[in-house]
This record gives C-alpha cells, sequence and structure tokens, in this order.
C-alpha cells in the first residue's frame, strides 16, 4: 500500500471479464435490449467483488494480489432472468459452481468485502427501472437475439478493479482502474 496516496476513497468493484469473442457476443445483445428499452452502456462482467469505498492505489494492490490467487475458470449459462433493482434489471445467470463461487469468495477476502446476501454469479445485459412487463419483455428479447445463449461456456481469464460509482446511474463516471490475467498454476 502506497503510504503517500492521497487520493480520495472512491467505490470500486472487481468484474471479472470474458474473452473478447464472447464480450463481443453480449454487447450485441446488450445493444439490442437498449435500443428496445434504452439504459447506459457498460461492458459485459461477472461481478465477482460488489461496491467497496478504497483508495486507487491500495485497490489497484489488493486487485493484484487476489488475481495472482486465482486461476482462470470456466463460467456456464444457465438462464436469462430479470431483477428487482436498477443494476440487476435483465441478466444472465452463471452455474454457482464451487470454481466460480471460489474465486469470489477468495477475492472478497482480499478486499476485506462482507455480502449483504449470498453470492448469485450472473452478467447484467441491461441496467434500468423497468417495470415487471417490460422487464419480462427484455428477458424475452434475450432470447430472440441469441437463442443459443443458454448453455454458452466460457472461460474467465481476466479481473479488472472498475471505478463504480453506484450513485451515477449514467455510468459516465464508471472507469476501468487495472486488468489482471489469471495465471495456470
Amino acid at each position: 500500500m502506497d503510504p503517500t496516496d492521497q487520493s480520495p476513497e472512491e467505490v470500486y468493484s472487481v468484474w471479472a471479464l470474458s474473452p473478447e469473442p464472447v464480450r463481443g457476443r453480449l454487447r450485441r445483445i446488450m445493444e439490442g435490449l437498449r435500443a428496445a428499452h434504452g439504459g447506459p452502456a457498460f461492458e459485459p462482467h461477472a461481478t465477482v467483488v460488489g461496491d467497496f469505498r478504497g483508495r486507487r492505489s491500495a485497490s489497484v494492490e489488493m486487485l493484484r494480489a487476489a488475481a495472482a490467487g486465482v486461476q482462470p475458470y470456466t463460467a456456464r449459462v444457465t438462464g436469462v432472468a430479470r431483477g428487482t433493482f436498477f443494476y440487476q434489471c435483465v441478466y444472465l445467470v452463471l452455474e454457482p459452481t464451487p470454481e466460480v463461487v471460489a474465486a469470489s469468495d477468495h477475492c472478497c477476502g482480499h478486499f476485506g468485502y462482507e455480502r449483504k446476501t449470498a453470492y448469485m454469479p450472473h452478467v447484467s445485459l441491461l441496467y434500468g427501472d423497468l417495470t415487471d412487463e417490460e422487464k419480462e419483455e427484455a428477458r424475452k428479447k434475450v432470447e430472440e437475439l441469441d437463442k443459443d445463449i443458454c448453455g454458452l461456456e466460457f472461460e474467465i481469464s481476466e479481473l479488472a478493479l472498475y471505478r463504480t460509482d453506484t450513485a451515477d446511474k449514467s455510468l459516465e463516471s464508471w472507469e476501468l482502474v487495472e486488468v489482471c490475467h489469471l495465471e495456470r498454476k
């Protein structure tokens, strides 16, 4: 930790990133949903550590230390669901395999992050304040846009630190800070 770091405490999250071909596929679904329902653009990701406050340099160091202890792992989409709040409006459910959950638990430990609820691995596709009917329309649209999305498997080989001020629903202040590549041991 850099004792000279006088940067302000900000809100960060740790995201698992899919490889580029999968990210492109997810972006196309997300673009289709935003065209129909609005909402801000964001990178496809699975949240590994939810929003926490910290200084930039300390958060980068914690990400590097956490990533050093995580090997690449497989994520598998098991369904499309709709949530109950802005940041989980419509999302892909990921199978909570032991390695998916262990990666999040390991990283949460490095950041001293304690979840308020059980870990639910997912990839959000649309952020928004929609009615239940609109969310259901959007959920169905995902299956129209990519009928083979359920069952998709991909390797998570990167963890990223993002500055994510959750009060900013435009996401304009959200920023990629650091990416760590996961290594097989």
